[in-house]
Parts: C-alpha cells; sequence; structure tokens
C-alpha cells in the first residue's frame, strides 16, 4: 500500500523532521507540567520505575505499531483504520478505533490549552517581577485569583488555541516541521539551563534521592494505573498523533530506530524536568506532592525568592509554552486531516473548525476552576474527568486495540514490510510484546482497577 501511496498532505523532509516533530507531540505538558506532580502524588521513584517499565514494555511497541498503521495507509486516523481493516479482511467496525483517537486528541487539547494558557500568563507575570521576594500566601493568592477570574482564563486559552491553529494552518512542511525545528531545540537548552540552576540551590540530592529512591509502600494499583496512562499520554499514543504523523514518514525511514529514539528523548526530558523541578521544591520548603499546581504556586515561590530567579522563571514558563504548542499541534492535526481528506476542506477551514470545537470545549475546563467548581460528574470536576477519562481509560484502551490490530489482524507480511528491521530476532520480540506483554499488561491493570484483582 505505501509503495505507490503518499500523504495528499504531503511527508517529512527528513527523518530527523520526523524525530522533531514526534518528540515534540511527546515532550509536552505531560513531562514538565504532569509527571513531577503525579510522581509527587505516588512516592516519588517507585513511580518512576513503574512508568519506566510501562514505557519499554508498553509504549514503546504500540508506538511502532501505531506510527506503522499511519505510514502503511498514508491517510487520518479514522480512513486509516478502516483502509487497513479492508485490506486485512477484518470487521469495518475498526474505524471506530480511529474515531475514538480523533475524539480523545480534541478532549485533551480542549483543557490542555487551558493549562498552557496558564503558562502563557506566568511568562507575563515572572516577567513583570509578580513573584518578586512573594510568600507563599501571597504566591497562592495570585494564582487562585487567577483561576478564579473565567475571562483571563478565555483570553489565555484563546490566545494559545490561536497560535496553534496558525501553525498547523500553514501545513506538514511549513507549519509543523518549521514550527518544532525552533521549539525542541530551544526548550532543550532550557531544560539543561534550568537543571543547571537546580544544582545550585542546595537541595539538588534531596530532589535526585526523591526522585530516584523507590518506596513500593506507596504504589497502589491506582498508581500502576496512573503510570500507564501517563506513559501512553506523553508519549502521544492512542490520540491519532503518532498515526498521523507517521502518515507522514518516508518509506526509507526505520520505523523502530526512529521510535527508540523519540521515546528515549522523551523519557529524558521527563526525567530532567523532575531533576530540574524538585530540588527547587525541596529547597524552598514546599511539598513535592501539591497536585496540577506544582509548577503554578510552588515554583513561583522558589524563583520569587532565589538569586536569578526571575530570568529562570522565565525560561521555565517559556520553556512550558513551547513544550506545549509542539504537543497541541499534533493534537488537533488528525481532526484537520480527516476534514481535509473527507470534507473537502482546505487546511484553514479545517483549522478554524476543528480549532472552534476544541476552544469551545475548553470552557468547560476554565469553568471547573471557578463558577463550575461545585459540579461534579463522579466526584470530579470537569477538568479532572476529562483528564482521567482520557490518560486512564480511552488512551489505553485506545492503545490496546491498536496492539490487538497490529499483532492480530494484520498480516505478518504488511507489518514486517513496514517496520523493516534488520533481525527477524528484533521482529519477533516486538511481535511478543505486542500480541501479548503489552495488551495483558493493559488488560491487568484494568481488571486490578475495578476490583477483580
Amino acid at each position: 500500500m505505501t509503495d505507490t501511496k503518499k500523504s495528499i498532505h504531503g511527508e517529512w523532509s527528513s527523518r530527523f523532521a520526523f524525530i522533531l516533530a514526534a518528540t515534540g507531540s511527546a515532550v509536552g505538558l505531560g513531562n514538565i507540567w504532569k509527571f513531577p506532580y503525579i510522581a509527587g502524588e505516588n512516592g516519588g521513584g517507585a513511580f518512576v520505575i513503574v512508568y519506566l517499565l510501562c514505557v519499554v514494555l508498553i509504549g514503546i511497541p504500540i508506538m511502532m505499531a501505531e506510527t506503522l498503521l499511519g505510514r502503511r495507509s498514508r491517510q487520518n486516523p479514522i480512513n486509516t483504520m478502516k483502509a487497513l481493516a479492508e485490506e486485512a479482511g477484518a470487521d469495518k467496525n475498526w474505524h471506530y478505533l480511529g474515531w475514538m483517537g480523533v475524539i480523545a486528541g480534541f478532549l485533551i487539547l480542549s483543557y490542555y490549552s487551558v493549562i498552557a494558557g496558564w503558562a502563557s500568563a506566568y511568562v507575563f507575570k515572572d516577567f513583570t517581577g509578580s513573584f518578586f521576594d512573594a510568600d507563599a500566601s501571597e504566591i497562592k493568592g495570585l494564582f487562585d485569583s487567577f483561576i478564579a477570574s473565567p475571562v483571563q482564563l478565555i483570553f489565555w486559552h484563546s490566545l494559545f488555541m490561536l497560535a496553534t491553529m496558525v501553525v498547523v494552518a500553514r501545513g506538514v512542511n511549513s507549519g509543523i516541521e518549521k514550527a518544532v525545528r525552533f521549539l525542541m531545540p530551544s526548550l532543550f537548552v532550557m531544560l539543561v539551563l534550568l537543571v543547571a540552576y537546580a544544582m545550585t540551590t542546595g537541595s539538588y540530592d534531596e530532589g535526585i534521592e526523591f526522585l530516584f529512591m523507590p518506596d513500593f509502600s506507596k504504589l497502589t494499583g491506582d498508581s500502576v494505573l496512573t503510570a500507564m496512562g501517563h506513559a501512553f499520554f506523553t508519549l502521544s499514543l492512542g490520540m491519532g498523533a503518532i498515526m498521523i504523523y507517521g502518515s507522514y514518514l518516508p518509506k526509507d525511514v526505520s520505523i523502530s530506530k526512529t521510535v527508540f529514539l523519540i521515546a528515549g528523548t522523551d523519557t529524558v526530558v521527563a526525567l530532567l524536568a523532575g531533576i530540574a523541578i524538585f530540588p527547587i521544591v525541596f529547597a524552598s520548603g514546599q511539598e513535592p506532592s501539591a497536585g496540577p499546581g506544582l509548577i503554578f504556586q510552588t515554583l513561583p515561590i522558589a524563583f520569587g525568592s532565589m538569586t536569578g530567579g526571575w530570568l529562570f522563571g522565565l525560561l521555565f514558563f517559556v520553556m512550558l509554552v513551547f513544550a506545549a504548542l509542539s504537543s497541541s499541534i499534533s493534537l488537533i492535526e488528525p481532526a484537520v486531516a480527516w476534514l481535509v481528506e473527507n470534507k473537502d476542506m482546505n487546511r484553514k477551514q479545517a483549522c478554524i473548525w476543528s480549532g472552534s470545537v476544541t476552544w469551545l470545549l475548553g470552557f468547560g475546563t476554565i469553568f471547573s476552576f471557578n463558577v463550575w467548581s461545585e459540579f461534579k460528574v463522579f466526584d470530579r470536576t470537569i477538568f479532572q474527568l476529562l483528564d482521567y477519562l482520557t490518560a486512564n481509560l480511552m488512551l489505553p484502551i485506545g492503545g490496546f486495540c491498536i496492539a490487538v490490530f497490529a499483532g492480530w489482524i494484520m498480516t505478518q507480511q504488511h507489518t514486517e514490510q513496514e517496520l523493516n528491521m534488520p533481525s527477524p530476532r528484533n521482529y519477533q520480540a516486538w511481535k511478543i510484546l505486542i500480541c501479548y506483554v503489552a495488551p495483558a499488561a493493559v488488560f491487568l491493570v484494568f481488571l486490578n482497577v475495578i476490583g477483580v484483582l
């Protein structure tokens, strides 16, 4: 199929461009905003070990599978699953897997953009010296008043969504590829500078010990589910992003080597974010389990009181915005591609439609922090429900189905052709992981969560 077919949206200009784009999709708020606080909530080192195991045994094999599905079809996720199911002689209902991925991306971006808006606002707040010499109560008051204002949240959410739509509207090469070529190197430089800064805080050893010394007594079934869900979230699995990016991948690029590089880079960024953040948290006497507000309530205290904190705080929040933007463009791309391919729209029209719907959905998250804060479903606010539904349910279910389709539905000839691995042993190792290990791990964790195990 891929020997003669190319995506109508174009191709990455090189393997390096795909690595930057897919790494940009993977490296985002999940690494810098979410990973530190969920590690803090789940005991630090023990959680990190479980997370790393999930990446290696589940994340990487499924990422390879999702990439090969996209490249084989060269279409959006919905059309991809429909075409590949027909090719394999399988049930046509497999196309609903593509729909679930696109919907998951929509839901994630709807709250992702709101949090990215927080980061954008904090760039401005740090630049104007709002954190200078502020104590914990003042920083908390600033954060509380900020999220209590729907007008402010709507403004920053709108600004971030507009930036996302502008990049995606320019296309694969002129928009997405050019953006990540600037965003990703800049992000890495800023992260390294922040790690160097963390080493001067006096609490570097304490932060490292918390991050890497395991305490398995703090692990629960929910912790394991959170680690697995985060592996899917941070690698952009099950949401159509990797599948659509795979559809732009040139035929001569090795999927396996590229995926290992992407997953490795993504994991290193998450760990570096922890190494940068936890020493600053401990140095300022704050709690690492502060939850979603960790980097918006705890870090500004440190940046406001430490020598050079103004500059490094500015670097941190700019980095956060860059990371969020590199991911948001991949979250909206599957929907844009579907509208272009199926509804006879150009990219600008598709971006306006998909971006506007996502922007409107974001109001649910915005209001969950203020005017709808008392409204809860299953004891969760709208934001908490969307986060749990996508990261802990939709993405793992999507990953499970991708593993089953690639491992059991597609023919070995087709998967071997796409992966083109240098050794039959490497292919067999992937086949075992994708057929047995990955789906079994996802299934067992779900049984644990619902109380069967």
